[in-house]
């Protein structure tokens, strides 16, 4: 029996090397949880994500914009159409997409931590902590008809 040739040896390494990358995760939920943050900070209203493992870009569509109320103090929050940012364990950094309102104006949230049992909201330079068990369940988007299926 001949030796397997180096273009097909070149190919199924090629195939293996796509598949090692693909994710075991199936929502973007799941990939929150995987990088240390609880499903909540994500709507339940998701189309679709794009995440890039090596250099943790994301982006996630919703059907439209959205609104929460956020837990525990019961702040509303914006969701764009389109949120973006990085992730690496434990830290959401470049954060766009996601806008609070607090004390009468809208704040841009630019970045959230994971610190143990607190999440670490960042909105520039300021910073908020909460419990990240307040964020376990995703909220839905508030004013939006159920879709029958």
């Amino acid at each position: 029996m001949a030796p397997p040739s180096p273009i097909l040896l070149i190919f199924c390494l090629s195939l293996l090397a796509a598949a090692s990358t693909i994710s075991e995760a199936t929502s973007a939920h799941d990939e929150l949880v995987k990088y240390g943050f609880p499903v909540g900070l994500l709507p339940a209203d998701i189309e679709s994500y794009a995440l890039n493992h090596t250099s943790g870009a994301f982006s996630v569509r919703l059907g439209g914009k959205c609104r929460v109320t956020l837990p525990p103090d019961n702040y509303l929050a914006s969701y764009s159409k389109r949120i973006t940012g990085k992730i690496v364990g434990n830290r959401i950094a470049e954060l766009d997409g996601i806008s609070v309102r607090a004390f009468f104006k809208w704040w841009g949230i630019t970045g959230i931590k994971s610190s143990g049992q607190d999440l670490v909201f960042e909105v520039g330079m300021l910073t908020a902590k909460y419990p990240s068990n307040n964020f376990n369940v995703s909220p839905p988007c508030e004013g939006r008809r159920a879709s029958s299926s």
